[in-house]
């Protein structure tokens, strides 16, 4: 019999999007992917050639539970050349991906019944890692017209005596919007609780730059990973950083819940840190040129779009004219013009009336994927 607590976890949307567009597609149906948040790039060659020779030179037993010395050393320095602050290797754990990060930080911090503010919209699964542990999420509306950003007096009427932590994420996920300094000194003002900074798509931004929580509060989990800047996402390895106290305990649980990440591919992502500077810079290249060609082409589809984004690789997109039910206009376009796109309500109720288009695809496939929604919405009523 399955526990209640498995029962409460919801579905990943964008997931079962993906998992119509392969069925449909094994059919022999050409379908345009703008539904996935995943480099469309090879792992650079420096990186799978440094996990070869781990492998070739017998780097495959356990490391560390808080992993390679070196590997942590390198997040260190990058920490400290990216955000000037000072991380030393005690404070960083590594992992097999920046989902396990989460949710051993929430065994590490929550109580049953302790409370983790979110944004609504928000990542579709953080408050199944919330749950996971016996917290519980509560969520602050945000809205489009701010840029999905917090405004501090809503996280001033959401906190209660449980309230044990506040998650943020920036560059976002759905929204693309990165932050402003503004936004992260009002929520490292919020020194009395935890904040999270979900930092995966760090590096990933074409206006200025993200900047890290830990420039502001040193009371602070950072949850961070090679995935999305490195093209690395089947290679499952991310890290967490937290505040010096957290070490022995971060250990001991990672210890009986993993062990350890995989020894070569954290060689591998010592080399994507030493070396693969040059390739992530000409993937930030391309993505910019497709986020600007995408921007435009929603806007002229019809799209109301409230902040431009300029990080991640998301254009999260107002289509409430369009159609209110976020969720059956995502598998309407999957079935009639063969179009992958996300479901705002994935990301919470205030997602709900918003599409959520990512540009990790090919110029031309973004092209040819907006030429069809185009036409689909020109070609039929209302929902």
């Amino acid at each position: 019999m399955l526990s209640s607590g498995a029962r409460e976890i919801k579905p990943f949307i964008v997931m079962d999007v993906m998992a119509r567009a392969e069925e449909l597609e094994k059919s022999g149906e050409d379908v345009v992917h703008l539904e996935v948040g995943e480099p469309d790039f090879d792992t650079p060659a420096v990186v799978r050639e440094a996990a070869m020779e781990a492998m070739a030179s017998g780097k495959t037993r356990y490391t560390h539970a808080m992993g390679l010395l070196e590997l942590r050393e390198e997040i260190c320095a990058y920490y400290g050349r990216e955000y000037g602050v000072n991380v030393t290797p005690d404070r960083v754990m590594v992992t097999s991906g920046t989902s396990p990060a989460m949710l051993l930080m929430m065994i590490a911090l929550l109580e049953q019944g302790d409370e983790v503010i979110i944004s609504n919209p928000h990542y579709a699964c953080y408050p199944n890692f919330i749950r996971a542990v016996g917290g519980v999420p509560v969520e602050v509306r945000t809205l489009p017209e701010d840029g999905f950003q917090y405004r501090p007096e809503e996280i001033r009427n959401a906190l209660s005596k449980r309230t044990k932590a506040i998650i943020i994420n920036s560059p976002s996920n759905p929204t693309g919007i990165v932050m402003t300094d503004a936004n992260l000194r009002d929520i490292a003002a919020f020194s009395d609780r935890v904040i999270i900074s979900d930092e995966i798509y760090h590096g990933l931004v074409y206006r200025d730059r993200a900047r890290s929580i830990l420039e502001y509060t040193d009371r602070a989990f950072v949850i961070n990973g090679f995935s999305k800047l490195f093209a690395m996402t089947g290679w499952r390895l991310g890290y967490l950083i937290f505040p010096a106290e957290y070490s022995g305990v971060m250990k001991n649980i990672h210890q009986n819940f993993a062990i350890s990440a995989n020894s070569f591919v954290q060689w591998a992502g010592v080399a994507a840190l030493r070396h693969s500077w040059p390739d992530v810079e000409k993937m930030k290249k391309i993505y910019d040129e497709r986020r600007i060609f995408m921007i435009k082409r929603l806007k002229e589809i019809g799209f109301r779009l409230h902040h431009e984004p300029t990080g991640a690789f998301y254009v999260f997109a107002d289509a409430g004219h369009f159609c209110g039910d976020s969720y059956r206009e995502a598998f309407n376009m999957i079935e009639a013009v063969k179009v992958g796109v996300t479901p705002g309500i994935d990301f919470g109720s205030g997602g709900e009336g918003f599409l959520r288009f990512s540009y990790a695809n090919s110029l031309e496939n973004i092209a040819r994927g907006l030429d069809r929604i185009e036409a689909y919405l020109k070609g039929r009523g209302h929902c």
